[in-house]
């Protein structure tokens, strides 16, 4: 079954509205969780509403206001999430670090105590269309799911890091992380009696498995870094960067004993006409996509692809056929539609509805 991807934003703006969220945090949260799940990023789109909703609830997450400058010297910027919506505060630290970046060259925001970001990826168009290139990176000093290389206890989160590149076409979108999979993901095949796809995690001995149930043990196992069990080492050092960058330049984090769901967040965005010229960068980009695309395929028929290819497609595919959603996400919300008084959206005819926003961006 597929959904009029406007639809579904409005369903779920329409929730987080009647949940107390003030101003365009609704639209704002919304339209990038629903951008997730059309990105292909399922285990980070509407499947995360329903924690945001019982996290508004119960007053972990921050209905109204803004967040506080800690610091603010131009090209840099320190910010208190205040617990606000992850989602909406990321999205606003891109559009003001490119509105930055087009003043000083480069713009950098660190934020401490925000809340839950989701989807990475779903944030970059917003630097890339504007000719932009953008870093996004998130961690969460209140748990912990990986440990460092050649160990068994779990010190970092998957600390996921998206970076956005223009190009003379489709922008590249990188949206990896320090560690070999994610939490949602683990969680997700527990819940469905999955298995990962190789040992992607250790068991609380140190002994490598697929089986994701060990991560929830006791005593828990952990997720292996990037580069598993032989060259683990490279996501363990992404991961202590990434640390670095959300919780380091926030001043915020694990050292403070910080016990709710959030997120520590570091965004940076690169106005290419401050260096070399724009056209200079769009040339270079352009050429190495080219040439990554033309790549001979080692399995014929499989093309090489750039990293947001199959995002940007199903972004598109999405706002003109409409999305069909990962199995039980809808049916994971009805409870709060029916406590809130909103009707589920029913599978509907192909094609933007007003809500959809039009063009792929920003406002998407």
């Amino acid at each position: 079954m597929t959904y009029r991807f406007g639809d579904l934003v409005a369903f779920a703006a329409e929730l987080l509205s009647k949940a107390g969220l003030d101003g365009d945090k609704p639209d704002v949260v919304a339209r990038l969780l629903v951008t997730a799940d059309a990105m292909g990023h399922t285990t980070h789109g509407l499947a995360q509403l329903a924690d945001y909703l019982e996290e508004i609830e119960a007053g972990r997450m921050a209905r109204a206001g803004e967040p506080e400058v800690v610091s603010d010297r131009g090209a840099t910027l320190v910010w208190d999430g205040r617990r606000l919506p992850g989602v909406w505060l990321a999205a606003r630290a891109v559009e003001l670090a490119a509105a930055r970046a087009k003043a000083h060259g480069i713009c950098a925001i660190s934020i401490r105590r925000s809340h839950h970001i989701a989807c990475l990826a779903a944030f970059l168009p917003a630097a890339t269309e504007a000719g932009m290139m953008a870093i996004v990176a998130s961690s969460d000093p209140s748990t912990a799911h990986v440990a460092p290389f050649g160990g068994t206890r779990a010190v970092f989160t998957p600390d996921p890091i998206a970076i956005g590149i223009p190009t003379d076409g489709d922008p590249i979108l990188i949206d990896i992380s320090a560690s070999i999979t994610t939490a949602g993901m683990s969680a997700r095949l527990r819940r469905e009696g999955g298995r990962f796809a190789g040992p992607w995690a250790l068991d609380a001995k140190g002994r490598a498995t697929d089986d994701p149930n060990v991560l929830f043990a006791d005593p828990p196992g952990t997720l292996l870094p990037a580069g598993g069990t032989d060259h683990g080492h490279k996501g363990y050092g992404l991961a202590l960067m990434i640390e670095a960058l959300t919780q380091g330049l926030s001043a915020y984090g694990r050292a403070d004993g910080e016990t709710d769901w959030g997120a520590s967040v570091f965004v940076e965005v690169f106005d290419p006409e401050a260096f070399a010229g724009r056209a200079g960068f769009i040339r270079q980009a352009a050429w190495t996509a080219a040439a990554c695309r033309a790549n001979p395929p080692a399995v014929t028929g499989r093309p090489v692809r750039l990293p947001g290819a199959n995002a940007m497609e199903g972004l598109r595919r999405a706002k003109a056929e409409g999305l069909a959603l990962h199995p039980g996400i809808l049916e994971n919300l009805a409870p709060w539609g029916r406590k809130l008084d909103v009707a589920v959206p029913k599978p509907g005819p192909h094609g933007c509805s007003p809500a959809c926003g039009g063009a792929i961006g920003a406002a998407d």
